[in-house]
C-alpha cells in the first residue's frame, strides 16, 4: 500500500509579489506542513529539502515554533516533531463538521456489515483530507487515519467530490490538477475522471482507480446546501471488490446520503 507523505511545500513565485501575501508566515505554515503521516523526527535538513527553503531560515522558524508550542525539540537533540499543542488549530474544524456525528453511526454499520473501511473526506488543496473514517473489525488493509491527504483524480473519494462540484468549479479544479501533474500522465488520469464523472451521472456513485494498484473503493458526494462539499468512500483491498460489489455499495452509500440529508431537514 502506497504511504501517505508529506509533500514539499513552497511560497510560489505569484504570492511573493503579492504586497498582502505575508511571506514569513507562509514559511511558518510550510514548515508545519512538512511533516506527513508516519514521520516522528524531523531534521533542519529534512524540513528545508521539503519545505525548499534555506536550512538558516527553517533554523529560526523551527525555533519560533517551538517557543510558540507548535514545535517540540527531541530531547536527544536529533531533531523536531509536531507537539500536541497543534491539535488546538484543527479541533475547530472538526467540530464544526457536525454531520461527522450524524454520519458515524451509519458508517460503521456499513464497515461492520462489508468488512471494509469507510471514510468521509473534504478538500484540501490538490488532495482530499480525511475527517471521518471507521472500520470494520475484521483485519483492515487500510491504516489511514483522520488527517491523512490522498489525491483527488485517482481516487474514489476525490472523483466523488469532483462529482458534486459545480460545473465551473469542477472545471477550474480539473485545470489546476492538470497543471501540477506530471508531464504524460495527466491524459491517462483525465479519462479515468471522466468515465468516472459519466458514472456519477448515471447512479449517483464514482469507483476509484489508479493511486493504488491494491486499493479500490467507492465514493459518493455529501452535498448539503449551506455547507462544505464532503466525500463518502468504502473502501478496501481490489482482490475483494469486483465492480458488482462496488456498486451495491455504491447504492448502500447514496441511501446513507439520503438518510442524512432527511436527518439535516434537506432533500436531495
Amino acid at each position: 500500500m502506497r504511504p501517505a507523505t508529506a509533500a514539499p511545500t513552497a511560497v510560489h513565485r505569484e504570492d511573493t509579489d503579492d504586497r498582502q501575501f505575508v511571506i514569513a508566515l507562509a514559511r511558518g505554515l510550510s514548515v508545519l506542513q512538512a511533516f506527513g503521516q508516519g514521520d516522528d523526527l524531523l531534521t533542519n535538513a529534512e524540513i528545508a529539502h521539503r519545505a525548499r527553503l534555506p536550512k538558516a531560515t527553517i533554523t529560526r522558524l523551527t525555533y519560533t515554533l517551538c517557543k510558540l508550542g507548535y514545535l517540540a525539540r527531541d530531547a536527544a537533540g536529533m531533531g523536531y516533531r509536531l507537539d500536541p499543542h497543534i491539535l488546538t488549530l484543527g479541533f475547530p474544524v472538526l467540530a464544526r463538521l457536525g454531520v461527522r456525528q450524524l454520519a458515524r453511526p451509519l458508517m460503521q454499520a456499513l464497515a461492520e456489515q462489508e468488512g471494509l473501511t469507510v471514510s468521509m473526506g473534504l478538500r484540501d488543496g490538490a488532495h482530499m483530507i480525511y475527517v471521518e473514517r471507521v472500520r470494520s473489525s475484521a483485519p483492515v488493509v487500510l491504516q489511514q487515519d483522520i488527517g491523512t491527504r490522498i489525491p483527488i483524480a485517482t481516487t474514489a473519494l476525490g472523483r466523488a467530490y469532483l462529482a458534486g462540484l459545480p460545473v465551473p468549479e469542477r472545471a477550474a479544479l480539473l485545470e489546476e490538477l492538470r497543471a501540477t501533474s506530471p508531464a504524460g500522465v495527466w491524459p491517462v488520469v483525465k479519462k479515468g475522471v471522466e468515465r468516472e464523472l459519466a458514472r456519477h451521472r448515471r447512479t449517483g456513485y464514482c469507483f476509484g482507480g489508479g493511486w493504488d494498484p491494491e486499493i479500490t473503493g467507492v465514493a459518493v458526494p455529501l452535498d448539503l446546501p449551506g455547507r462544505t462539499l464532503l466525500s463518502l468512500s468504502c473502501a478496501g483491498a481490489r482482490a475483494d471488490l469486483p465492480d458488482a460489489r462496488l456498486a451495491a455499495i455504491g447504492e448502500r452509500l447514496n441511501d446513507i446520503v439520503r438518510r442524512i440529508s432527511l436527518a439535516q431537514g434537506t432533500r436531495l
